[in-house]
């Protein structure tokens, strides 16, 4: 992410250029609502949608978007699943850099998206104490 700042008579105020797009995919309203604002304040731009299906459809509307792209993705979503959505995602956008949301603390990553290269790192578990760690993970892409 690029920042420049504008001074103004109350000081230097940063402003953000080329803002990472994160996609954020939850059922949970109030979880959407918490870390979308978190991550703006952060200077992140993000995209919260209540499904994986829409998470999809908002994919395949931006293909050819060269801009960074992150996407946190909640495991237990009504009808496609969190995995099914990361599978499904990556063959939109190979380059999709996914970070797990998860309340389960037994979740282990599968096979697959092992393969995809997906770490124990890209899963963090709710709720997370401190979110500066998710903004860092987004930041590391």
């Amino acid at each position: 992410m690029t920042s420049i700042s504008v001074s103004t008579s109350q000081g230097q105020i940063p402003l953000a250029i080329n803002s990472p797009d994160i996609l954020l995919v939850d059922d949970e309203a109030m979880v959407r609502e918490n870390l979308s604002a978190y991550l703006d304040d952060e200077g992140f731009t993000v995209t919260a949608v209540d499904s994986a299906e829409e998470g999809i459809r908002w994919l395949q509307d931006r293909q050819g978007n060269s801009s960074p792209l992150s996407a946190i993705v909640d495991m237990r979503l009504p009808g496609m699943s969190g995995e099914e959505f990361i599978r499904s995602a990556l063959q939109i956008c190979p380059e999709l850099r996914c970070v797990i949301h998860t309340g389960s603390l037994e979740y282990v990553l599968p096979e697959d998206l092992l393969a995809q290269g997906m770490t124990a790192d890209d899963i963090l578990h709710k709720p997370i104490a401190d979110l500066s760690v998710l903004a860092a993970r987004l930041r590391e892409g």
